[in-house]
This record gives structure tokens, sequence and C-alpha cells, in this order.
């Protein structure tokens, strides 16, 4: 190595060691915990039960889809666990209601159906607090794509409830 190159790279190092001049490589960020997955099931079984769905198989999964907690109610199709899964993953990963993404494809829009791992059905919800999206909930298995949703928006709104105090 070259003196000139040895002086550049002290000089660079030096400045990293004193903190100046250069924003933090990472920025601090909520997480999802377990217990506030649990209420987010809590809620949205209240819902469910409190609205005769015959079924339903509810995932809540963090920020990179891995599932956080699982519940599934008595009498729901063996399918709808993993169809669940899917959904809460899809819409964690892309932020996004899942409804947006089958309505996309009804539209149209088939070869979004090709990405992997990509459940473009109606019932995922973004899980968000403080602004954040921390993960998401899905639902299958209810009476109707439209009662997965509403399940699914009934569990959620127990994190933007927390996120206002």
């Amino acid at each position: 190595m070259s003196r000139s190159t040895r002086a550049i790279l002290s000089l660079c190092l030096a400045g990293l060691g004193a903190g100046a001049a250069f924003a933090a490589p990472v920025a601090p960020a909520h997480t999802l915990t377990t217990e506030g997955g649990r209420k987010v099931i809590a809620a949205a079984l209240e819902y469910a039960r409190s609205h005769a769905a015959p079924g339903g198989a509810i995932a809540v999964v963090d920020a990179g889809g891995a599932v956080v907690v699982f519940e599934r109610l008595d009498g729901t199709f063996p399918a709808a666990s993993r169809v669940a899964i899917g959904k809460a993953q899809t819409s964690a990963w892309f932020k996004k209601p899942t409804k947006v993404f089958e309505d996309a494809v009804n539209g149209g829009r088939t070869t979004m159906v090709a990405l992997p791992d990509f459940t473009p059905l109606q019932g995922g919800v973004p899980l968000v607090f403080d602004g954040e999206t921390l993960g998401a909930v899905g639902v299958s298995g209810s009476a109707s794509a439209q009662q997965d949703e509403e399940i699914a928006l009934a569990g959620a709104a127990v994190l933007s409830a927390d996120s206002g105090r």
C-alpha cells in the first residue's frame, strides 16, 4: 500500500471513529412482539365470533413475514391455514392490503401471480404502529373474502388504537 493511500485511509478511519459528519448506518425501529401479536389475534377472534364466522385461520407475521402468532377456529378447512399465512406475508412484504393485489389481478394484471410466495387474495392487512409497518395479519376460511378482510381489520385496529396513546 502506498504512503498516500495509507494517509487517506487513516484520515477516513479517524473521521469514522470521531463520528463526525457521518450519519448512523442504522435507525431505531419498532418491532412486533408476541404479546402484540396475541392482542391482534384476540381482537380478530372476538370479531369473527361476534359476526358468526363459520371458521377462520388467523396469522400474524412480522415485517419479514415470519409467523409470530397463529390461531385456527374449529371447523376451518385445512388449507385456510396456509392461505392465511400467505395473505399475511404478502401484506407485510408489500406494506399493503392484499385486496389491492386481488383487484389488480382481477383487473387484468395476471402476471402478478407469477411472483414467488405471493397470495393476492383479500384478507391480508398491514399492522401499522406510529406510521411503521410492523407486519401483517392474514385471515382465510370465514364466510367470504369480505369477512376475511373485516376480521383482519378488526385485529389490526388494536395496534392502531395503541399507537394513539
